[in-house]
């Protein structure tokens, strides 16, 4: 990290601004670099034929091309959906030569004033003409002509060995060398971050050090996923990835206070089956203690059964169905509008009751027909992902359901039926639906990676192939094969040697062979807990954490860039500057009493980066104590404040 923001560059500069003045400058000075730091980020780009399809020519066909010759609709019978498509040719023949985009009508066909010209009415760029070009030019031009046998699936003995030994063989296959892992203390602030939501205090990095080599990784795993902390942490982020985040009028508030967080935090501090966990919150009865406040999930959707639907999807499927709603998903073959809608009827005989969170189910009616692009109504039936139908009986056409008290399980409240649509949809996609370990697993790979094996994570289906498919399927198998223990599979992938991989420096890696670290910004629960524990406090602190979440409020974003009002609340914030005040926090006490800069350097250091400066910042960080002539506590309170703001903070080590 370089620190030559820690002074101006001109003495002039000093001369003419007032210290705090000064100091305000100083930190924005500070924030803009991290803003570049975040920005610059390398997005590594293999250039074989599969990362060119999937980075660069599949996105170009998706905005200009598909909508005519994809799943809905195949004019001349060309397809541009997938590659396997586009190499099938149309009904004039093929319209791809391997390995010569100059014999390819489909590259031909975008060059200006050809004839017939692709895509009609507009003209691509030449770079992304080139794209196409240089996608064609990769293609190998040897037929297959016998299909590929599959592997047998092969057996590991655990998680983290499954994990390295995929890995590895694809750096091998890619050609790709891994980073130098990281050094113990790194790793220590990575997984206390993960795990507990925060960075350790120097007392905890401290004593992990001075634990045996051999044992010390494995025994703070087991120790940090024993803790709250971490199912606050896991609350915090399954929080947000089923709900999103509350945002204003008091949502926060009724979260809390209907259960759902406590239903969340216990289920993550319980290590509950997480197949149990979704089953809770499909069925959202509450009937038991461990399942209270669990029902908020659908009832925060306000007997919207469409939002239900697609807040479903994602959980269970692993991907968006929102684009089948009116027709047959545009981009992808395997989710058609029969599931959204079979999504939708399994919560439409949903209500809300007024004075609670509880969501009641009538035991009738429901039965709604959907109407496809050709103006075709179908019935709308239970249909999963994988076209297994969730049977139930359904009345004659004309026919009208009785309601009554006996078809219900609660003598006559109405809430519970005999017989609950709710109940079977959620038996059958907890029970013998293998997407719901996929998505689990794909979600916190990602969480704990920066990188779902499937990327995005929300949308695993076709259009998405997993970046270790067989490492995706032994661990979704092995997940719900140990009886969906989250606890068993999050040590596995901390005590992994890709998550223990540092960042590379020069050089580009595809962030997809995991062969580096990939930067992930902390989130605002995080940052909050954090800066708590720089200042020598208690890490839990509701009033700082929702300051600083309502600045920040993006949780592990697909692509992170800072906004202008993030700089400024970083640059400026209130809530920094009362918790750096000297009567306030210990460790700006105690800095300030230490005899001389070079430990106030040194010990501010280790307090907030976890590490010693080297000498290029030792220089910078003494020369930044000179300019303030004396004011110790001024100048310890910026200080720290830059550390705290600066691009090595904000993210995961």
């Amino acid at each position: 990290m370089d620190f030559a923001c820690l002074r101006c560059e001109t003495k002039e500069m000093v001369g003419v601004i007032s210290v705090s003045g000064w100091c305000g400058m100083l930190r924005r000075h500070c924030f803009f670099l991290c803003v570049v730091f975040h920005g610059l980020q390398s997005v590594a780009v293999a250039q074989d034929a599969a990362a060119l399809w999937s980075q660069q020519v599949q996105p170009l066909f998706d905005q200009y091309c598909v909508k005519c010759h994809g799943p809905l609709e195949q004019h001349s019978g060309l397809e541009l959906d997938s590659a396997a498509a586009v190499l099938k040719g149309a009904d004039g023949g093929a319209v791809v030569v391997p390995g010569k985009p100059e014999d390819s009508r489909l590259f031909q066909y975008l060059a200006a004033g050809s004839e017939p010209h692709m895509p009609p009415g507009k003209q691509l760029t030449e770079a992304q003409q080139k794209s196409v070009q240089q996608w064609i030019s990769q293609l190998s031009q040897v037929p297959r002509t016998a299909p590929v046998a599959a592997l047998p699936a092969r057996s590991f003995s655990s998680v983290t060995e499954a994990v390295d030994v995929c890995v590895s063989e694809g750096w091998a296959e890619r050609g790709v060398a891994a980073a130098e892992a990281v050094s113990d203390g790194v790793w220590c602030r990575r997984v206390y971050l993960d795990l507990a939501g925060r960075i350790p205090t120097a007392a905890e990095l401290d004593r992990f050090l001075q634990a045996p080599a051999e044992v010390r990784r494995a025994e703070l795993v087991d120790s940090l996923l024993q803790s709250d902390e971490y199912a606050v942490r896991m609350r915090e982020l399954w929080d947000v990835f089923l709900l999103g985040r509350p945002g204003r009028g008091g949502r926060e508030d009724r979260r809390r206070q209907h259960g759902w967080w406590s239903f969340l935090e216990g289920a993550f501090r319980d290590n509950r089956p997480w197949n149990d966990t979704v089953r809770s919150m499909l069925v959202a009865r509450g009937d038991r203690p461990e399942d209270l406040g669990a029902s908020w999930f659908l009832y925060e959707r306000r007997n919207n059964h469409q939002a239900i639907a697609e807040a479903v999807a994602p959980l269970i499927y692993g991907t968006r169905v929102d684009c089948a709603q009116c027709h047959d998903h545009p981009l992808t073959r395997d989710i058609r509008q029969a599931h959204y809608w079979g999504l939708v009827t399994a919560f439409n005989r949903s209500k809300n009751v007024d004075g609670g969170a509880v969501v009641a189910e009538s035991a009738t009616g429901g039965f709604v027909n959907f109407t496809n692009l050709k103006k075709e109504s179908q019935p709308a039936l239970m249909v999963l992902l994988d076209e297994r139908v969730v049977a139930e009986e359904r009345p004659a056409e004309g026919e009208k359901q009785a309601d009554g008290d006996d078809l219900y399980a609660d003598g006559g409240v109405k809430q519970v039926p005999r017989v609950s649509r709710r109940q079977a949809f959620a038996e059958a996609v907890v029970t013998s639906n293998p997407l719901l370990a996929r998505s689990f697993v794909n979600r916190m790979w990602f969480v704990l990676l920066g990188r779902g094996l499937v990327h995005p994570v929300d949308e695993m289906n076709g259009r998405n192939p997993a970046s270790h498919p067989e490492l995706l399927d032994w661990l979704s198998r092995d997940f719900e094969s140990h009886g969906y223990d989250v606890r068993r599979l999050m040590r596995g992938l901390v005590l992994s040697r890709p998550y223990g991989l540092g960042l590379v420096s020069g050089g580009e890696v595809p962030a997809s062979a995991f062969a580096a670290a990939i930067e992930r910004p902390l989130t605002g629960e995080q940052l909050a807990r954090s800066w708590r524990v720089v200042a020598g406090l208690a890490a839990e602190d509701d009033g700082l954490r929702r300051k600083v979440t309502a600045a920040l409020p993006e949780v592990l974003p697909r692509e992170y860039a800072a906004t202008w009002q993030q700089a400024q609340f970083l640059s400026g914030t209130e809530a920094l500057a009362e918790l750096l005040r000297a009567e306030v926090s210990p460790t700006v006490a105690r800095l300030s009493a230490l005899p001389s800069v070079d430990e106030r350097v040194r010990v501010a250091f280790l307090e907030v980066c976890g590490r010693l400066p080297d000498a290029g910042e030792r220089e910078r960080s003494v020369e930044f104590f000179v300019e303030y002539e004396g004011d110790v506590s001024a100048a310890v309170r910026d200080f720290l404040w830059a550390l705290m703001t600066s691009a090595e903070f904000l993210t995961v080590p």
